[in-house]
Parts: C-alpha cells; structure tokens; sequence
C-alpha cells in the first residue's frame, strides 16, 4: 500500500501538481505512518462495530427514524452513539452536535406550530421537510460530506 501511495505522489510531483516541500512532506508521512491500533476506539476509521466512519455517521442521522417506531429512540439513539465516541472521533463529535441542534430545533418548531390552528397544517409540512433532511444528512455522511442542517439553532457549538 505503502508503495502504491509513493508511486502516485511521485507521478503528481513529476506532472507539477505539487511542489517539492510538499512532495517531501507528504512523502514522509506515507514512510512514518504505522498501521492503526486494534485496541483503539475506532481501530482508525473504524467508529464501532467495526464500521467505517462514514457508514457510522450515516447511521447516526438514519437512526432518528427509530422514532417513528419507538417513542423517543429517534433521539437517544444518535445521542448515544454520540456520546461513546465523540471524545476519540471529531467528525462524530460534528455530526452528533448537528443532530442535537437539528432535533431540539425541529422539537420547539413543532411545539408551536402545535398550539396555533394555522399551524396544524404547517406541521405536515415541518414533518415531510424532517424526514427530507434526516436523509439527505444520511446520504451526506456515507458519501464524506458534512451537511449543515437547514434552520436549526445553534445550542451545541
């Protein structure tokens, strides 16, 4: 692996695409890097169950559908799977604080949408828009990309 990554960051050195402070810096890292440790909390870009940090973080959004099914999974899910590994993992700690902000947010939106009449219809609305967003977030997360939540108070920075 080693060898092919030395290969290609000498063929970008040799076309121009970085320079030669660069081609020796990241030259270095690719000789000095050692093999992640299995004992580790993510075994690298492990997060849990074996899982790639990616899948991981998908899972941390998808998991607010639990709620439909089970009163109050859809948010101590993702809260949990925040919680054990936010401390060794920063984009789960992002994620996990996003998912906060976005369900508190959704939370209070729809308590006052609930006591005003003209705000019954909106709450169809307000739930189509929730499922909408949770799954784009999924698709986001699985694919690299961090995805702010649209409209969502900032409670955890």
């Amino acid at each position: 692996m080693k060898y092919e990554d030395l290969k290609i960051l000498d063929e970008l050195r040799e076309k121009g695409s970085i320079t030669e402070e660069e081609y020796q810096r990241e030259k270095e890292k690719i000789l000095n890097d050692t093999p992640p440790s299995s004992s580790s909390a993510f075994g690298g870009s492990k997060p849990l169950f074996g899982l790639a940090e990616n899948t991981y973080l998908m899972l941390m959004h998808l998991s607010q559908f639990l709620g439909l099914i089970i009163p109050l999974a859809g948010f101590v899910a993702p809260v949990l799977m925040w919680i054990m590994n936010k401390d060794t993992n920063a984009n789960v700690d992002l994620h996990g604080k996003n998912i906060l902000n976005f369900t508190i947010s959704y939370l209070i939106y729809s308590a006052v949408l609930a006591i005003t009449i003209i705000g019954i219809p909106l709450l169809v609305v307000l739930g189509i828009i929730y499922i909408v967003f949770i799954v784009m977030a999924g698709v986001k997360a699985n694919n690299g990309e961090y995805w702010r939540y649209p409209f969502i108070i900032q409670f955890f920075k």
